[in-house]
């Protein structure tokens, strides 16, 4: 079977939230592929609507209209469970606020993924915290590790099922310049090096472009 260009495809989504009395139009008949391999960078300022369009892309959001597909497979059409087991295992999330369980040691929180999807991988877990260098971190809990070694727990972590696809959503917002750079670099080698394909959200335009590909958001549109 031939594998279709487009790893992703999103074709006229729109979403919307209600404020009260008022319905604020996030995303606006949006429509973007995703190619295999790529890494992809959402841009906008706060509001736009590109963490909501990650999250649609991701299986996390359903949309109120329009479709997303993966693999050529509707995604949204799927049972629950099933949708359950596609993010868990094809693709990894990396979060601004690392989302790290306060009571499990770095290793613990690394094996979730794995261990929600019924499997032991204590070895995958250990190498893939020394390949984000901190081997010697293991079983510290997150409050005994700094911002940019929390979110190098969470980079591993999103490794942790060999996802085809790693989104991240602002995965350096809460960290100064210099360990944002390390970060996103880190991030952009392991992608390249496992052959991943990364969609990123960043209001930052220097890190956009460090990407194959950015897309501007604005006002729920892609410009």
């Amino acid at each position: 079977m031939t594998q279709p260009t487009s790893q992703i495809s999103a074709r006229d989504l729109y979403r919307s939230f209600k404020m009260g009395d008022r319905t604020i139009e996030v995303l606006r008949g949006i429509s973007v592929d995703v190619t295999p391999g790529e890494s992809l960078f959402l841009r906008g300022a706060s509001g736009a609507g590109k963490s909501t369009l990650l999250y649609t892309l991701a299986g996390l959001e359903r949309p109120e209209r329009g479709n997303v597909t993966f693999g050529g497979v509707d995604v949204y059409s799927q049972s629950e469970r099933n949708l359950a087991r596609l993010r868990n295992t094809k693709f990894g999330f990396i979060f601004q606020a690392y989302h790290l369980l306060p009571e499990l040691t770095a290793i613990e929180n690394v094996m979730l993924p794995a261990l929600i999807g019924g499997k032991s991988r204590d070895a995958a877990a250990e190498a893939a915290l020394d390949r984000v260098g901190l081997k010697e971190r293991l079983q510290h809990l997150p409050a005994e590790l700094s911002g940019g070694e929390q979110q190098r727990v969470a980079i591993a972590r999103a490794l942790i099922n060999d996802p085809e696809v790693i989104f991240a959503d602002e995965p350096t917002g809460n960290l100064d310049s210099n360990t944002g750079e390390s970060i996103m670099a880190l991030l952009l080698n392991l992608v390249h090096e496992e052959r991943k394909t990364l969609v990123v959200v960043t209001h930052d335009a220097s890190l956009a472009r460090r990407g194959n590909r950015q897309l501007e958001i604005r006002d729920g549109r892609i410009l």
